[in-house]
């Protein structure tokens, strides 16, 4: 296996793991930012107040993004098996 298909196969992964995690970390930081803007005009300062809203976000956003990610990491590690007769020397 040349470099360069190693660097192409790792580029893959990386934009899978990306694309896979990626509506997750969106989510959290858009919870977080409303929760910091909330906590900002109500002089809340409290540290543990971000966390609920941004776990049951997460548990959302997975539910609802769940079924798409299993596919893409799916799909990705069936092209992976089937062209593993290329990769191995």
């Amino acid at each position: 296996m040349s470099p360069e298909q190693v660097i192409a196969l790792a580029e893959q992964a990386v934009y899978v793991v990306i694309m896979t995690a990626g509506p997750l970390l969106i989510t959290a930081l858009g919870i977080g930012l409303l929760v910091s803007i909330f906590q900002a005009t109500t002089q809340i300062q409290e540290q543990t107040l971000a966390f609920i809203p941004k776990i049951v976000g997460v548990f959302v956003a997975l539910i609802i993004f769940g079924p798409w990610m299993l596919n893409h990491v799916t799909s990705f590690a069936e092209q992976l098996f089937n062209n593993l007769h290329l990769f191995v020397g």
